[in-house]
């Protein structure tokens, strides 16, 4: 990767996850919990794996709960990843540690990420890893400009360089009002397990700190430099569920603001959930309520209005969708859906298209510009261009062990409280007459009824 010149060597990465993670008051580990739909470790994964230089390792240290996590990470398949154990948890140093085994004679650059610091940007850990590079050092520390000072660790320095790192804990009056801290993020080269292994538990939780690696290094001749980041978000710990929501509203908060630059407009921003990956085009109005989830987009000039709760889909340009849940489904141009429409994964809703009051589409192909209008129910179902399905119409796809499928044909006419027992087929042109079972296939052009004769009877009054 280069920066005017200058390439960056090959580097490996180790993220801190053995944590307990006790302040999250959960069972589950908290590298495992969610921020805007993903872990708070793949947020972490994701920052590294989007540098242009891609790295050569990424190994995860776990310990609490690392059956859950070990899982996860089997499922989205990262390039290069290895997984260690640190089996008790005896501080930073000693979790790094434990990746010894797997890099001990890895000759690139090491960078170490905590598994809790989400929101770290990728441009800033390039220059993290340009700087250690660019001045030789064995170890470049990412610090913050903070304002919350409190828990973190103060980077004390001498005539302009890196002195030490002292905890929190360890401090005293005057260097806890250092307003210079620690992000627990650090780029070594390949004299880290030499220092590592002179770190001693030396401090009030008798731990092992690897902030004792700057003295370490320094005494064998080695320099140590430090880059500064002035967005303290960018370095900020999740230790309980407050500070999860807190990162919650500060994706969202850049979300809203990128929207905005790009010609969106959000009626109430307080009143919306808008994720970090939705895509959203020119024009297109968000009203209060709307809720929307990981893997959306939107296109233009749309709206969409009230209680309205949308993921993974897509919905093209003019579309409106009011107080109405779609989920895994495709929505195409100019599509009307709702009030209080459920629309579920597999549906594919083609231009022009309404799906109205209290109607629910699964597994369903509805071609332009026909209307599912009032409380019917299309699933498992091919439905054709230019098609009327009137209120209460049922596909009754499910005999109780098979899902079957149902065909309407184009410029068909379905009456009220139709049920079309699946399979069959109607061909275009055809009209279902009220209140019928459909059980038959109906040929293209016909007019069917399937319902029993009316009949009178003498009313019995006791």
């Amino acid at each position: 990767m280069e920066f005017s010149g200058f390439i960056m060597k090959n580097f490996s990465v180790v993220i801190l996850g053995a944590g307990v993670g006790t302040r999250m008051r959960s069972s589950l580990p908290k590298i495992m919990h969610n921020l805007s739909g993903k872990p708070l470790i793949k947020w972490v994964i994701d920052a590294v794996s989007s540098l242009n230089l891609k790295p050569d390792n990424i190994v995860v240290v776990l310990g609490y709960g690392a059956d859950k996590v070990e899982k996860y990470l089997s499922e989205i398949n990262i390039k290069n990843l290895k997984i260690v154990y640190q089996k008790e948890q005896l501080g930073s140093a000693h979790a790094v540690m434990q990746a010894e085994k797997v890099l001990k004679n890895y000759s690139g650059n090491i960078l170490v990420l905590s598994g809790d610091v989400p929101l770290i940007n990728s441009k800033t850990l390039s220059a993290l890893i340009k700087n250690n590079d660019k001045t030789a050092s064995s170890l470049t520390v990412l610090a913050a400009e903070g304002t919350n000072l409190f828990g973190y660790g103060r980077i004390v320095k001498k005539d302009g360089f890196l002195e030490k790192i002292v905890e929190e804990k360890d401090a005293n009056i005057s260097e806890k009002r250092i307003n210079l801290i620690n992000s627990g993020i650090y780029c070594f080269d390949k004299n880290l397990w030499k220092a590592l292994s002179k770190v001693k538990p030396n401090n009030s939780k008798k731990e092992y700190y690897i902030t004792d690696t700057v003295a370490i290094l320094k005494s064998m001749g080695k320099s140590t430099s430090l880059t500064v980041t002035k967005d303290e978000n960018e370095v900020k710990g999740i230790n309980n569920r407050l500070e999860l929501s807190q990162a919650e509203a500060l994706l969202k908060d850049r979300k809203v603001k990128r929207l905005f630059e790009s010609g969106v407009s959000i009626i109430d921003t307080s009143k919306v959930y808008i994720s970090y990956d939705a895509k959203i085009g020119q024009d297109t109005v968000i009203y209060p309520g709307v809720f929307i989830d990981t893997s959306v987009i939107v296109g233009k000039n749309c709206i969409l209005k009230g209680s309205s709760y949308i993921i993974d889909a897509r919905i093209d340009d003019g579309s409106i969708i009011s107080y109405s849940y779609i989920n895994g489904a495709i929505i195409g141009k100019n599509v009307k859906i709702g009030p209080f429409s459920h629309i579920r994964p597999g549906s594919v809703l083609k231009d022009n298209v309404k799906v109205g009051n209290f109607s629910e589409t699964k597994k369903a192909a509805i071609a332009k510009n026909s209307k599912v209008s009032h409380l019917s129910y299309i699933g498992d179902a091919e439905v054709g261009e230019d098609v009327n399905i009137g209120a209460g119409t049922i596909t009754c796809n499910y005999d109780g062990i098979n899902k079957h499928k149902t065909v309407i044909g184009s410029n068909s006419f379905v009456g009220s409280n139709v049920n079309f027992i699946a399979p069959v087929k109607v061909g275009n042109n055809a009209l279902i007459a009220a209140g019928s079972t459909v059980t038959r296939d109906v040929p293209a052009g016909k007019l069917a009824i399937a319902r029993a004769r009316q009949e009178l009877k003498r009313r019995i009054i006791k």
